[in-house]
């Protein structure tokens, strides 16, 4: 159930979208509860249609990968909490822009 404080009312669920061309890798990082806990505490607000620039490590000496996620939907309002159920799903392939092998399975 949505709550209302002075900063707006909370999100029941935010759908977020990443591109399909994102590797097996990078997907088993994003689909732990740890980086959806991150998600919530990275955000204060989500809209249908804003796009969240993330990133997760590779593995391997600190290195990053960059995931360009996009709100796809919200239920309840637009404030992100501890609460904010996460769902990802995935939406056309874009330019991910690889540094790294890992970060990708071809």
């Amino acid at each position: 159930m949505a709550t209302t404080d002075e900063t707006g009312q909370t999100a029941e669920r935010v759908v977020l979208s990443h591109p399909s061309n994102l590797g097996k890798h990078g997907r088993d990082r994003i689909r732990q509860d740890y980086y959806r806990q991150w998600l919530r505490r990275s955000r204060e607000t989500a809209a249908p249609g804003d796009e969240w620039d993330e990133f997760t490590d590779i593995g391997c000496c600190g290195s990053q990968m960059r995931i360009p996620f996009r709100v796809e939907a919200v239920d309840g309002g637009d404030r992100v909490t501890e609460d904010t159920e996460i769902e990802i799903t995935e939406r056309e392939a874009c330019d991910l822009g690889h540094g790294w092998a890992v970060q990708y399975d071809e």
